[in-house]
């Protein structure tokens, strides 16, 4: 494709992001990561976009110095996680952006070609063969079907750091791993970041998590749900969601607690 690479402007733990083009930039996957996984997230950033959601347009893909990219349309602008540390953003403010979005993204046809939360876990279990504990692994797919998850768009990594505030509005980036399941999911996965993740590098631990609070308050009021009955359908979803998480590797060092943690939730109660 023609551009060529430019100054470094965003780093992740699987890929460094580059100037690339006038409004364009390019994702290059760090060495190691897989290419069927970066193939997916290049198809479902393009299916998404195609479908309305507020994700980056793909141009194309590139191969650098044998790096696997992904060219795409830039998003100028702040994060919104710099405006909550730098308290250009109130916590309230900042969870009303990510309610706004998270409806936003459910409210958006999901693609065919996207997978259902059942299909998801399977494939990732299948893929990733003995990383999870069978007794679990079975526990977590019988759960799935017991509550029946609905068939809305999820973004699977909705937090602030993956939105950039844009002239035009707020924009989400890295469409990894997005699914067809239940808005309780997105939240799940919005309620491990924020609540648990992020305050363990946060300098104010209850940053995070108050911009949680507000953004589920927040959805709950936006689409009429009851607080109580929201946090309860949050509340089952979370054995999955950490499920999810220890799959794509991420916390290895809470993995022996989390293991506990999921196989306490899924053990059947009094």
């Amino acid at each position: 494709m023609r551009g060529s690479l430019g100054e470094k402007i965003g780093e992740g733990i699987s890929a460094d992001v580059h100037a690339w083009a006038p409004g364009q930039v390019v994702k290059l996957f760090k060495p190691g990561m897989s290419r069927r996984l970066s193939w997916h997230e290049v198809q479902m950033t393009h299916a998404v976009f195609t479908a309305g959601a507020p994700a980056p347009e793909v141009f194309g893909v590139v191969t650098l110095e044998g790096r696997f990219g992904v060219v795409l349309s830039r998003f100028d602008g702040p994060t919104l996680l710099h405006l909550l540390r730098t308290g250009a953003m109130t916590r309230g403010q900042v969870g009303a952006i990510l309610a706004d979005l998270c409806l936003a993204v459910h409210k958006t046809p999901p693609p065919p070609d996207v997978l259902t939360l059942r299909d998801w876990m399977g494939a990732w279990l299948q893929a990733t063969g003995g990383t999870i504990p069978a007794p679990i692994a079975t526990g977590v797919l019988a759960l799935i079907e017991r509550l029946s998850p609905g068939d809305e768009l999820c973004h699977g990594d909705l937090h602030p750091g993956n939105v950039i505030m844009t002239a035009q509005g707020p924009r989400l980036i890295d469409w990894t791993a997005p699914m067809r399941g239940p808005a309780e999911l997105d939240l799940g996965f919005s309620h491990f970041i924020l609540t648990e993740i992020a305050p363990q590098a946060a300098d104010d631990p209850e940053r995070p998590r108050a911009a949680y609070a507000a953004a589920q308050s927040e959805y709950a009021r936006l689409t009429g749900l009851s607080p109580a009955v929201l946090t309860m359908a949050i509340e089952s979803y979370m054995p999955i969601v950490l499920v999810l998480f220890l799959l794509g590797g991420a916390f290895p060092a809470l993995r022996e607690r989390l293991l506990q943690r999921i196989e306490a939730s899924l053990r059947p109660q009094d």
